[in-house]
């Protein structure tokens, strides 16, 4: 079992469709970066960040709602009545956030110009200048929340700071029911749940040392032309951070080199807003996880128009000029609505119905094997491509389990369709097999089934 199944498991107890941002959280403490969870009341956005202070064992928390009213006393602590005394503008940080661990400030874009100058520094350089003296802050993470986006071309700097920002939407429809059902408390997390300083100190240590290979590089290169192409600026800077990121996770899971599936957390680096998360996380599986949409609508038409041959030729009329079509009303007329003489009705329709050569029925049955062939090797390979994708996803530690349930959804639909497609073809061929033949007919090859290609 992984080392962070047991913390993870904390933070995502009795809350639903949070296991993004339980992962988000949670290497972004293992890193020492900031995160910022952007979504609608109500949506647990505080609850994560109390539940990933109570892993910290012995870290302080601070949290705080942020108006345009608020003022700096409020975040870094009140001035030092004894400091004046002595012509020294200091402030009280003890139980404010200059020495907190762990912070969550709600509605962090709300803050007014003078606390968001001192939040740059303190979130980039962990240093808090306290009148004329410059410290250093023991800030592991600060989780910002906000129901939007910033407004105000002014905030883009703050806003950069979180090298995380993860969108949390309300619970779906599907998972409705189970809301109603569950508390959303977390016990108390268990001793295999807490990280302590030196494991994360260590972890950080390690993390320059793995390797960045030519899979992880083209991977970037490529994210780079589809930031320019969908013109989405991304700093130098924030290029940098994610490889750092990409790296310490890739510790994490005790490997020596960063793996594509590692990339998971792109659209959450590189989306400057919620609304580019699904283009990004697209690029993630089309790559990575080999989702991009495969052009097999001419196969499925290639069935169609088998089935359709099929029906004609079952149903095409004799060539002799009798009554065969009178004896076959006949027929059904002496078996009825409810067809008790079904056996008459079957054998005057084999009389009624057109005869064809051996060479007619055997070049159907050969152009439908044709296509059957086809399409068992594309079930095959794609069955490969399912079995080698979802073995590579199921090992990684930190892949989001929504998004592993995703990926192998399309997988799954695409064996499932070829799958039917082939059903369909093999039950046409024995159609063809069994269509009515007289061996006395001229030996003549029809044309092949022809069918749209677009």
């Amino acid at each position: 079992m992984s080392r962070w199944a047991a913390p993870l498991a904390a933070l995502e107890q009795g809350l639903l469709q949070r296991d993004v941002a339980a992962r988000c959280l949670l290497l972004a403490a293992l890193a020492g970066e900031h995160v910022l969870l952007l979504g609608p009341p109500g949506t647990a956005k505080s609850e994560l960040a109390r539940r990933l202070r109570r892993l910290l064992p012995g870290a302080h928390y601070f949290e705080r709602l942020l108006t345009r009213f608020t003022v700096p006393e409020e975040l870094f602590g009140p001035l030092s009545l004894q400091a004046l005394e002595h012509d020294r503008y200091e402030r009280l940080t003890e139980g404010y956030l200059p020495g907190a661990e762990v912070a969550f400030l709600d509605e962090v874009f709300k803050a007014n110009s003078a606390i968001l100058n001192t939040l740059l520094g303190l979130l980039h350089e962990r240093m808090f200048d306290n009148g004329r003296q410059r410290v250093t802050v023991p800030l592991v993470t600060l989780v910002g929340a906000s129901n939007e986006p910033p407004q105000d071309d002014s905030l883009l700097a703050f806003h950069d700071r979180f090298l995380l920002r993860v969108p949390v939407a309300p619970v779906d429809d599907a998972h409705f029911t189970a809301l109603l059902q569950t508390t959303g408390e977390m016990d108390a997390p268990a001793a295999d749940a807490l990280i302590d300083a030196p494991e994360r100190q260590a972890l950080q240590a390690a993390a320059p040392a793995v390797a960045l290979g030519n899979e992880i590089v083209q991977l970037l290169q490529a994210a780079r032309e589809h930031a320019q192409r969908t013109q989405q600026s991304v700093s130098d800077r924030r290029w940098r951070q994610l490889v750092a990121l990409l790296r310490l996770q890739a510790a994490s899971r005790a490997d020596t080199a960063v793996s594509a599936w590692d990339a998971w957390l792109l659209p959450y680096v590189l989306s400057a807003n919620a609304d580019a998360v699904p283009g990004w996380t697209d690029f993630f599986e089309h790559r990575v996880a080999h989702t991009a949409p495969l052009e097999l609508d001419g196969l499925e038409r290639a069935v169609t128009a088998f089935e359709q041959q099929l029906d004609i030729e079952q149903r095409a009329p004799s060539e002799q000029q009798d009554d065969s079509a009178g004896k076959l009303a006949l027929a059904r007329a002496i078996a009825g609505p409810e067809g008790r003489d079904n056996e008459l009705v079957r054998l005057t329709s084999e009389r009624a119905g057109r005869r064809w050569s051996p060479v007619h029925i055997a070049a159907r049955v050969a152009q439908c094997s044709s296509l059957l062939q086809q399409l068992a090797d594309l079930h095959d390979e794609l069955q490969r491509i399912a079995t080698h994708v979802m073995t590579q996803a199921r090992a990684h530690d930190w892949l989001p389990p929504s998004q592993r349930l995703r990926i192998e959804a399309v997988h799954s639909a695409r064996c499932a369709a070829v799958a039917g497609w082939l059903q369909r073809l093999q039950t046409a061929r024995d159609g063809f097999a069994a269509l009515p033949v007289d061996e006395a007919l001229r030996a003549e090859a029809p044309a092949p089934i022809a069918w749209e290609a677009r």
